[in-house]
């Protein structure tokens, strides 16, 4: 007999017909002669329960079939009497593929997401998780559709590179030499090395994204990224994922619009396409999520410089209000606990801040006017802090050049990149959005390393 998914059992009303499910078993319980059976495959939040006539099976067999088994059911589907679900069924074959020893590290209990964290690989297969992941996949979609809808072409950029899109150094090597066996000198031969020079895994696809917008108009990468700071935080990863687009002839104003309707969007797909995980997730996580959700689609972004910003920041502190980071004044650089105060309890509402001083952005953003700020356009959300970076990029070869060289950086490693500048340059912006911060604010996590499968930071690379 063919499967049946539990999401589309769940919803048929084909009453007295036989199916199969298949999937985890998430709780077994004995109510006298009948043994109920909460059964789960992931595709929803959602168990069907499987009802089991106990004198049908085997007892050391059906009490054999613990939390986490793995089994398959051929049963009739009822309308079912209990309360919460309008189907069930009535079982009349089980087989067991994998059994669940009693030492099973996800029984039904209250574990922390930090016990979890060391179970990574079994984590995914409780409903917190399973939620999580689903509402990820969502994500991912909406992400392509958004741009593909708007005009945008999905864009490769390397992951080995041999360029610091940051300027911040703190980047993974990548080498096929032996590091513990230099010269003399401890110089090391790059020459003789897979490249032929020294490269690194990518922390940003931006500048290449940049040359794709100069050819193509609009383009957009999603991809993983890399970071080698040394950061034990609940917002920081060594690998994460990064969805930059690049538009071509787009201004400051238009860039805002941009970044403001794409994570509408995106909140709205989940509300849309997400309803059963989010409502689990409010109701177990976080019980203001809905809320903050449907807020943050209904309410237009406030538009702040960042000298206003400070201004805010230097008025709350003159009122009593006390920051962990002091504030110093005009040219210091926020942290969380600053925009999240912006967001949270002055304006209650997501913020847009712009025009940064120029000593604490990034080389490439275009400076205004006045000569001291840049054309930076930060997002900032609740429980979040900053969750879009983004700016109009520089277009004049020479000022770039003269910042590039301002800094210290190499100009010889950027070449390629003042091409764009020297042929045919185009005024152009974009931004970059950390996927796994997307997840932790519609999710209601707390933790980024609960948002990816897998999480990859100091001291830790299992699975």
């Amino acid at each position: 007999m063919k499967r049946t998914k539990i999401i589309d059992a769940l919803q048929c009303i084909e009453y007295g017909k036989d199916i199969n499910v298949k999937g985890w078993v998430r709780s077994h319980r004995n109510s006298k002669a009948v043994d109920f059976i909460a059964l789960n495959d992931g595709s929803t939040i959602n168990n069907i329960q499987i009802v089991v006539d106990s004198t049908s099976m085997d007892a050391d067999t059906l009490k054999s079939i613990t939390t986490g088994a793995c089994i398959s059911v051929v049963g009739t589907l009822v309308q079912s009497q209990g309360a919460g679900q309008t189907v069930e069924i009535q079982s009349k074959k089980i087989e067991i593929y994998g059994l669940c020893p009693s030492d099973y590290p996800m029984q039904k209990k209250g574990q922390s997401f930090e016990y979890m964290r060391k179970y990574a690989h079994l984590r995914l297969r409780t409903n917190t998780f399973g939620a999580v992941f689903r509402i990820r996949h969502n994500m991912a979609i909406a992400v392509h559709k958004y741009f593909h809808d708007h005009g945008f072409y999905y864009f490769h950029t390397p992951i080995i590179t041999a360029s610091d899109a940051e300027g911040a150094g703190e980047m993974f090597q990548v080498t096929t030499l032996d590091l513990s066996r230099t010269g003399k000198d401890d110089t090391v031969p790059y020459e003789k090395d897979f490249f032929g020079k020294k490269t690194n895994l990518t922390v940003s696809g931006q500048l290449e994204g940049e040359l794709g917008a100069t050819a193509l108009g609009a383009i957009y990468t999603f991809g993983p990224t890399f970071r080698a700071e040394n950061s034990n935080t609940p917002r920081h990863l060594a690998e994460f994922w990064m969805i930059e687009p690049e538009v071509a002839f787009l201004e400051q104003d238009e860039l805002m619009d941009l970044e403001e309707d794409f994570i509408k969007y995106c909140v709205q797909w989940a509300l849309d396409n997400c309803k059963d995980d989010l409502e689990f997730l409010n109701k177990m996580i976080d019980k203001t999520l809905l809320e903050t959700l449907e807020s943050v689609v209904k309410e237009r972004f406030v538009r702040l410089t960042y000298t206003e910003g400070i201004h805010i920041l230097e008025e709350a502190v003159k009122q009593g209000h006390q920051f962990e980071f002091p504030i110093t004044g005009w040219g210091m650089d926020l942290s969380s606990e600053h925009e999240r105060y912006l967001v949270e309890e002055y304006f209650k509402r997501p913020v847009i801040m712009t025009d940064y001083p120029s000593e604490i952005k990034a080389f490439y953003m275009k400076k205004n006017a006045d000569g001291r700020t840049m054309q930076g356009t930060d997002v900032l959300f609740p429980r979040i802090g900053e969750i879009i970076g983004g700016s109009v990029r520089e277009e004049s070869y020479d000022k770039l050049v003269a910042e590039i060289k301002a800094r210290g950086m190499e100009k010889d490693s950027y070449s390629w990149y003042l091409d764009t500048r020297k042929y045919g340059s185009c005024p152009h912006a974009g931004f970059g959005l950390g996927f796994e911060r997307l997840i932790l604010f519609v999710t209601g996590m707390q933790n980024i390393r609960d948002v990816i499968p897998f999480p990859r930071t100091p001291k830790t690379a299992e699975f």
